[in-house]
């Protein structure tokens, strides 16, 4: 089931504070808004324990179609954003970072499933298609069985084309466990962090607006 043209990112803030992880959120909107303007489909994949409303400290962000190749070489190394922080406004810093790293190909084959570990399902979708809506079990759920991980796709009509919107999703689940899995050893975490500060910035946003002076 492997997929061409799809680019996978890990956008992480390292273990810096919550503005870093504010930081990985604009990103992610900005970065959402670029591959709408290209016509790219884009999938943020979080954590499920930061599945609560709160900015994430990482995700992991698929960029499948013509053009997401390119469009993710502009975000790759780090991202600094100059703002007055917006959790304590007498902190004296103003520069935050944010991690952003192709997953290579051969951490997303470790994580490609084996076809006998999924079950599929579908489902009638109440996603678009007019007078054909909710006549077809075009939406899908893949599960992983050994870990139990998850994923759906409503979006599309198309049962053929939701099935690899879903396993792509699920592909994107396990490679982002993978690693949460890595980042738990503190020091790589603290190593990681002091890296992004060191690094000299791809990208420079400034201000609340998240508005790109570099």
């Amino acid at each position: 089931m492997s997929v061409p043209e799809t680019v996978r990112l890990l956008v992480t803030s390292g273990d810096g504070p919550q503005e870093c992880r504010r930081a990985v959120s604009l990103v992610l909107n900005r970065l959402e808004q670029e591959a709408a303007d290209r016509a790219i489909r884009f999938d943020a994949e979080i954590p499920d324990a930061a599945n609560t409303g709160k900015d994430p400290s990482s995700c992991l962000v698929t960029l499948a179609g013509k053009g997401g190749a390119e469009l993710a070489r502009r975000w790759l190394g780090t991202v600094q954003w100059t703002c007055q922080s917006p959790f304590r406004p007498q902190h004296k810093r103003r520069n935050w970072f944010v991690g952003v790293f192709a997953v290579e190909v051969t951490d997303a084959q470790d994580a490609e499933p084996k076809t006998e570990d999924l079950k599929v399902e579908t489902f009638r979708s109440g996603g678009p298609g007019g007078q054909h809506q909710n006549t077809t079990d075009s939406g899908v759920r893949i599960t992983h069985l050994p870990t139990g991980v998850s994923a759906l796709s409503t979006d599309e009509r198309s049962q053929h084309r939701n099935r690899q919107a879903a396993y792509e999703r699920l592909v994107a689940k396990l490679i982002l466990r993978q690693q949460e899995a890595q980042s738990r050893n503190r020091s790589a975490q603290n190593q990681l962090h002091r890296q992004l500060e060191r690094g000299n910035p791809a990208r420079v946003f400034k201000g609340k607006h998240f508005n790109e002076v570099r």
